[in-house]
């Protein structure tokens, strides 16, 4: 029993007992370290704490029985391995302390390193480097910087402008021209901060300090900016961390050592090659946080061929073994090349397309295989337009394009200012020396980001790519002044406010709003680039992609278009149809005078004078969206909104009718209008008079619409086109309301067909509960259904789009009730379900019933694969989001048979 109990809960795995498929218990990169070391790889020895652990510490605030007993076996096993004690006087063993989540949340958790160095300890570090007192030192004041602000909640800049003070009483700017005495100093100041702000001495037991950072990684996986971060890639909230104790190997011993990133592909455009960042003498944190600007990659050869050489066959294998980009870091101590983290790494919207093709072309992945790895939201990023520029834009600077697109706004210097005009509705570059995870806030609301220091590996590099940000690095030209919100570049200033243009792609950065041009993808998809002859490696790849997509997928992408401009679009885009065409919009410019007679109408007479005078404008627009569709499927909305949405708002009126009055003016109109608005006013107009109640109440309203939808089809199909008209009737709540309608447009639907063929179906949108829940009497009626999900949301949950969204969506974000806006992603569970609902009751009293959707829903890609779910036979979305709908379309069925085979 007791040895039972001892395997249920084993919490600590050593990393030759791993492997990549275990992420979910030992994290990304616990499970990436123990594939390393599996395959022979010179990983440095160490073991990983479960998730599970963190899990169940986080819920009861205690460690797990027997945590702390499996880790000192562990421990022991590691310091058997490398012949030396945690923090031994003499010889000291020393460890690093990192988080690893299931899935990559770069710089959002906490990391160690150095652990077990202290007053005694350092002396025995530099002992065991050759008397390398400055190593020794530099890594002891490493360790209190990073064990205070991470464990104790230290304010980073204390020790940050201790490290500025003591390079200024030497007179320099280069942290490495610090002699051993400097930093000697140093580790005095950095214990006076220390002890200032927690109330007691740097901790001197190694094993003190190892429990204590254990403990901190758990936490940050509650910390504000991986909550943040999660919220935003849409990460659950359960997962927890594991933690990676790992023996330290040095990149700060001298010349000969160091540390770098590298990618086995550009991270950036997918380009084949090598690509990196190398920081001699130094520690890995000093890379990503771009503290000091790194050498390309390729220097390392000159520096050390041997190592650059061992590192590029390693590469090269786990880009094999992984089928993918793979992501690096290593470190060198004194020419012995050290494996320390391998992921698949994250990358551009362009380059993960790119990328994906490559991969198929050398034959380690197939078709399914790139569909699978590239997105809706890749693709939408892809769709953006870039700058245009001519002569007369010269850039002021140039640093790394580390992550692509083009982005214009406001420099700001501080995340939170980023976010403050943000939502002010303001456009801003967030501008610093370097980010580090407390920016992401402003990373997130600021339309791109732009340092002074650091590479492509660097926090703000990583961070961005992966949220699809356009970010400019490591431009060393600017010399940014925080404290003063200004940076300068040559004899210019920039002051909290100007205006600056960042490209991602070439690093350039200008002063002023560049304009911008559409993408290529856009002009592929317009149909004005021919991808076979294309010389734009990610045209080839998007074609290539959306190409077998198209061949996997089983729903067909409509659009929603209201005129013949926008259905033509939507067609070059891939439309297969129109699943919306709102009426509603043909009624307002120079026709708002129509329906103000139809409102005042007060005879039966002049009502149906103002209908005729509405039947040709609106045939005519029907005519020119069905030709634009040419034989697609037209699903046209009868009239939704109340009728005094096309009227002047009742405040306003009044006010004109009293200056009017005062004036002595003649206001007969006005007042009559007036009167009508008064007497149309609704406390909840969107559960009020519209839709098939306001068909139903207003006779003609309807009959005109439909005679004006049959007898524009049948003039494109008697001047020898084709059109394929579907008549959709809005707000039906009970068959009774729809069997109304039914009868009234069949008369007028045999009467204008004729001899012409045009086959007219009628359906409804299901878009009121009680609809769904009573779909199956419904269909009796309709021959389709299209899901308006907007409306479908709103009264399932009770909200007012129009109000709920600025006044306490941000609050349920916030608190996780929401882990994304219901009118962004479908409601799988409670909306979802009333979509199920009425799909397979409707199907079952009407085999063959046609099933869509037309709410904005339709083009979000996590709502396409619901769709796919259900039975859906069509999703229809705006004319910009029908290729994403398409890719999101193909990648369903991958996703539910990936589901099926497990």
């Amino acid at each position: 029993m007791a040895a039972q109990e001892t395997v249920d809960h084993k919490y600590v795995y050593d990393f030759a007992e791993g492997n990549k498929d275990l992420k979910d218990l030992l994290g990304g990169k616990g499970a990436n370290l123990a594939e390393m070391t599996n395959l022979g790889l010179p990983v440095p020895p160490g073991f990983t704490i479960t998730t599970e652990a963190c899990k169940e510490y986080l819920a009861t605030g205690e460690e797990p029985a027997g945590l702390a007993d499996q880790i000192e076996a562990h421990l022991e096993a590691l310091e058997r391995e490398m012949g030396r004690r945690l923090g031994d006087p003499d010889d000291p063993l020393l460890v690093s302390v990192r988080s690893g989540a299931k899935f990559s949340m770069p710089g959002m958790m906490e990391t160690v390193l150095n652990v077990g160095l202290n007053d005694r300890s350092v002396i025995g570090l530099s002992a065991q480097a050759g008397r390398n007192d400055r190593f020794a030192w530099d890594s002891y004041r490493r360790l209190i910087q990073m064990f205070g602000k991470t464990v104790c909640d230290v304010p980073g800049e204390e020790f940050e402008h201790a490290l500025d003070e003591a390079k200024r009483a030497k007179g320099t700017t280069n942290d490495l021209d610090l002699d051993a005495d400097d930093l000697r100093g140093l580790v005095d100041a950095y214990k006076k901060i220390f002890a200032k702000h927690t109330g007691r001495e740097f901790p001197q037991e190694p094993r003190e300090q190892l429990d204590l950072a254990i403990r901190a990684v758990f936490e940050s996986w509650n910390a504000e900016r991986a909550v943040v971060y999660r919220r935003q890639e849409r990460i659950p909230a359960d997962l927890g961390t594991a933690v990676n104790v790992v023996a330290m190997v040095f990149g700060n011993l001298g010349p000969d050592s160091g540390t770098g990133v590298a990618f086995t592909r550009d991270p950036a455009s997918g380009a084949q090659g090598i690509y990196g960042d190398y920081l001699a003498n130094a520690q890995g944190e000093d890379v990503v946080a771009g503290i000091r600007n790194t050498v390309p990659l390729q220097e390392l050869e000159r520096i050390d061929k041997t190592s650059y050489d061992e590192l590029l066959s390693y590469m090269a294998r786990l880009e094999e073994h992984y089928r993918d980009l793979c992501d690096i870091e290593f470190t060198i101590e004194r020419g012995k090349l050290w494996m320390l983290q391998t992921r698949v790494g994250k990358r551009t919207a362009a380059a993960a397309f790119v990328i994906a093709g490559q991969l198929v072309d050398e034959g380690l992945i197939d078709l399914d295989e790139a569909l699978h790895r590239v997105n809706g939201a890749q693709l939408a990023q892809l769709m953006f337009p870039r700058f245009r520029l001519d002569h007369e834009f010269e850039p002021v600077a140039k640093g790394v394009g580390a992550s692509p697109g083009a982005a214009s706004g406001k420099a700001v210097f501080s995340s939170d200012r980023a976010v403050e005009l943000a939502a002010q509705g303001e456009s801003v570059i967030l501008v610093r020396r370097e980010t580090n995870p407390d920016d992401l806030n402003g990373m997130i609301a600021a339309k791109g980001i732009l340092t002074s220091r650091g590479g492509k590996t660097s926090h703000a590099a990583v961070v961005a790519r992966g949220m699809g940000k356009t970010c400019v690095s490591g431009a060393d030209a600017l010399d940014v002044n925080v404290p003063q919100r200004r940076f300068t570049v040559g004899e210019q200033t920039v002051e909290e406010g100007d205006v600056i243009s960042v490209d991602g792609t070439t690093g350039k950065v200008y002063l002023g709003e560049v304009p911008v041009m559409p993408s290529e993808v856009v002009r592929y998809f317009e149909g004005s680039l021919d991808p076979e002859r294309s010389e734009d490696a990610l045209v080839r790849a998007v074609h290539r992609i959306m190409t077998h997509a198209d061949q996997r997928r089983r729903l067909l992408v409509r659009t929603n278009a209201d005129t013949a401009e926008d259905a033509a679009r939507a067609r070059r885009f891939g439309a297969q149809g129109i699943g919306l065409c709102r009426t509603e919009h043909m009624f307002l410019g120079d026709r708002r005078e129509l329906v103000e007679r139809l409102i005042l109408a007060r005879t039966d007479d002049e009502r149906e004078q103002a209908l005729a005078a509405l039947l040709p404008l609106q045939r005519a627009d029907f005519v020119e969206i069905f030709r634009a569709m040419d034989g697609l499927p037209v699903t046209v909305r009868l009239i939704d909104p109340p009728l005094h949405e096309f009227l002047p708002p009742l405040e306003q009126l009044a006010v004109n009718v009293a200056v009017a009055q005062e004036r002595g003016e003649d206001v007969a109109k006005e007042e009559a209008l007036l009167a009508a608005v008064r007497r149309m006013h609704e406390e909840n107009p969107m559960l009020g008079l519209r839709g098939v109640r306001l068909g139903l109440v207003i006779p003609g309203l309807f009959a005109m619409q439909v005679r004006a939808i049959v007898e524009a089809a049948v003039t494109v199909v008697r001047d020898g086109g084709s059109a394929c008209p579907e008549i959709m009737v809005p707000l039906v709540g009970a068959v009774q309301e729809l069997e109304t309608v039914r009868a009234e447009a069949e008369k007028i639907i045999a009467e204008v067909v004729g001899e012409s063929g045009v086959e007219v179906l009628i359906g409804t949108m299901i878009e009121v509960p009680r609809a769904a829940l009573t779909a199956g009497q419904i269909a009796e009626a309709a021959e389709f259904f299209s899901f308006g999900t907007n409306d479908l949301t709103q009264m399932g949950w009770g909200f007012s789009r129009d109000d709920v969204e600025a006044a306490f969506f941000w609050r349920y974000l916030e608190l996780g009730i929401f882990g994304i806006s219901p009118f962004e992603s479908i409601d799988a569970e409670g909306v979802g379900r009333l979509v199920r609902i009425a799909a397979e009751e409707g199907r079952a009293a009407r085999p063959g019933l046609k099933l869509g959707v037309c709410g904005e829903h339709g083009g979000d890609p996590d709502s396409v694969h619901f769709f796919h779910s259900v039975g859906l036979d069509y999703v229809s979305c705006s004319p910009f989001r029908v290729p994403v709908a398409r890719l999101e379309a193909g990648r369903a069925v991958l996703e539910a048979a990936g589901s099926d085979s497990r």
